[in-house]
C-alpha cells in the first residue's frame, strides 16, 4: 500500500522546490541583512564564538563539507567546499583555511577562509558530498546529478560527470519536469541519491547510466539518505518514516520501515552512528532530534526536545561519536555531548575520517550505549551548548572533522571554528 498522509494536512507530497520558495519568503530581511557586512571578514562575537571566523560571501549556503583527509594525516582539515542556493548565479566553491593567515601569539589561527576556486551550478545546491579528496558529488534542485572535480595542480573545477535529471516527476526526456535531488551519500565508487519524486539511484562514478533505480520507492518526497552498511542504505521521508532498503534484493520495497508515532512530522536530516551502525539520528519539521535503535522496535529510543523550527541537519562527529551537532532554521547550531566526563577534551588530532577512530580511553561504548540509547539521555549525562549565541538567520548546514567546524547560513556567510573542543 502507498503511504497516504493523515487527514487534515497538507498532501505529503509537496515538492522540495514549495518548501524552498516559504523559507526564501520568511526571510525577505536575509539579503539587507548580509549586504552591510558583503565582502568582508570578521570574528564572530560572543564568548562561545571566540575561535570562530565569519568570511561574507554574498551567497546564501545551502551546503557545507570538510575534503576528507588521508587515512594517515596528523594535521587538521583545511580544504571545505560550500554550494549555495537562491540566488541568481549558484556556486560550488572551494576554500582553503591553511596556513594563509597570520598566526596569534599562542598559534592560533587568525586568517580567514580563501576561495581557492568556483565553478556556476544550475539551479539550488541541495546536498553535496565528498566521493575522493578530489571529487564532489552535487544534488540539484533540477534533478540533475553532477560530479566535480577540483584540480589541485591550477586550482579549479570542472564538471566530470553528469546525470541529467536523475529524479523527475513525469518523464525524464521533457525539457521541464524535473523533480529535486534532495539527499546525495557516496561509499566510492557507489553513490546514491534520493529525490522529491520518491525516486532511489544508485550510481557508479565510473558509469555513464544508474546501476540501479528504485522508481517508487516512496509515495511522499525523500529527504534524505545514508548508508548503514555497504549494502543497507537508510532513508527518510516527509511523513516521519524512515525505511531500510537492501540493495542485494532486486524487489522493490524496504526491508525495514520505521515511524514518528503520532503527527506525521517531516524528517529532514538523518546521520549514522560511525562506529555503531544500529544508532541513528534523525531531525525534522518540529525541530526535535530522535534517537533510533533500528535493531529493536519501529519507534524513536529517545525524543528531545531542540530547535524552535526546522532541523537542516544533524551530524555525529565522526571519529568521537559522543558528540553530536545539530543546526536549524531557527538559526541556532548545537552542540549534544554525551561523553562520561564533558570536562575531559579528547584529542581529535588523529582522525582521518569517518572510517578511522582513535579513542583516548576504553569506556568509549559503554558511554555512547548508556547515553544515546538512554530512554532519557539528558538525565543521564548531557550538555548542551549553543554554539551561536546571537542567532539571526537560517543554519542551513554544518559539517565536523577533527577539532574544526564549519557552517552556512542564510546570511549570506560561512564560518570556521578550528578548536571545537579547545
Amino acid at each position: 500500500m502507498p503511504d497516504a498522509g493523515p487527514p487534515g494536512r497538507a498532501h505529503a507530497f509537496r515538492p522540495r522546490a514549495l518548501t524552498l520558495s516559504l523559507r526564501a519568503r520568511r526571510r525577505a530581511a536575509a539579503n539587507q541583512q548580509a549586504r552591510r557586512g558583503a565582502g568582508g571578514s570578521r570574528r564572530a562575537a560572543g564568548a562561545a564564538m571566540e575561535e570562530v571566523c565569519a568570511k561574507f560571501v554574498s551567497q546564501k549556503i545551502s551546503k557545507t563539507r570538510w575534503r576528507p583527509l588521508p587515512a594517515a594525516a596528523l594535521h587538521p582539515p583545511d580544504v571545505f567546499a560550500t554550494g549555495s542556493w537562491d540566488n541568481e548565479d549558484n556556486r560550488i566553491s572551494i576554500w582553503s583555511i591553511g596556513d594563509l593567515g597570520n598566526a596569534g601569539v599562542n598559534g592560533e589561527y587568525q586568517g580567514e577562509p580563501q576561495l581557492l576556486c568556483d565553478i556556476r551550478h544550475n539551479g539550488d545546491v541541495m546536498d553535496m558530498q565528498f566521493l575522493d579528496q578530489e571529487r564532489i558529488v552535487v544534488a540539484s534542485s533540477t534533478g540533475t546529478v553532477t560530479v566535480f572535480r577540483h584540480h589541485q595542480n591550477n586550482q579549479t573545477l570542472s564538471a566530470n560527470h553528469r546525470w541529467e535529471k536523475a529524479h523527475y516527476h513525469v518523464d525524464q526526456d521533457t525539457s521541464c519536469g524535473g523533480a529535486a535531488c534532495t539527499g546525495v551519500i557516496c561509499n566510492n565508487p557507489e553513490i546514491v541519491t534520493v529525490g522529491e519524486d520518491g525516486r532511489i539511484n544508485l550510481f557508479r562514478a565510473d558509469q555513464k547510466d544508474a546501476v540501479r533505480t528504485i522508481d517508487n520507492a516512496d509515495s511522499s518526497t525523500l529527504h534524505a539518505v545514508t548508508f548503514l552498511r555497504t549494502t543497507e542504505i537508510l532513508t527518510v521521508n516527509s511523513i516521519g518514516q524512515l525505511k531500510i532498503w537492501d540493495l542485494r534484493q532486486q524487489r522493490n520495497e524496504p526491508s525495514q520501515i520505521f515511524s514518528l508515532t503520532g503527527d506525521r512530522v517531516p524528517l529532514h536530516c538523518v546521520d549514522r552512528h560511525p562506529n555503531q551502525q544500529h544508532i541513528v539520528a534523525t531531525g525534522g519539521q518540529d525541530g526535535m532530534l530522535s534517537i533510533w535503535d533500528i535493531r529493536q522496535g519501529t519507534i524513536p529510543v529517545s525524543l528531545l526536545n531542540a530547535h524552535e523550527a526546522e532541523m537542516w541537519e544533524v551530524h555525529f562527529h565522526p571519529s568521537n561519536p559522543d558528540h553530536l551537532f545539530t543546526c536549524s532554521e531557527d538559526g541556532s547550531l548545537w552542540h549534544w555531548d554525551t561523553s562520561t566526563d564533558v570536562s575531559e577534551k579528547p584529542s581529535f588530532l588523529h582522525q582521518g575520517g569517518r572510517s578511522t577512530t582513535y579513542f583516548s580511553h576504553n569506556t568509549i561504548n559503554h558511554s555512547v550505549v548508556s547515553a544515546w540509547l538512554s530512554n532519557d539521555p539528558t538525565k543521564d549525562r548531557m550538555e548542551i551548548t549553543n554554539l551561536i549565541p546571537n542567532q539571526t538567520l537560517s543554519v542551513n548546514s554544518l559539517d565536523i572533522l577533527g577539532p574544526c567546524l564549519v557552517y552556512g547560513t542564510d546570511a549570506e556567510a560561512i564560518y570556521v571554528n578550528r578548536q571545537l573542543f579547545a
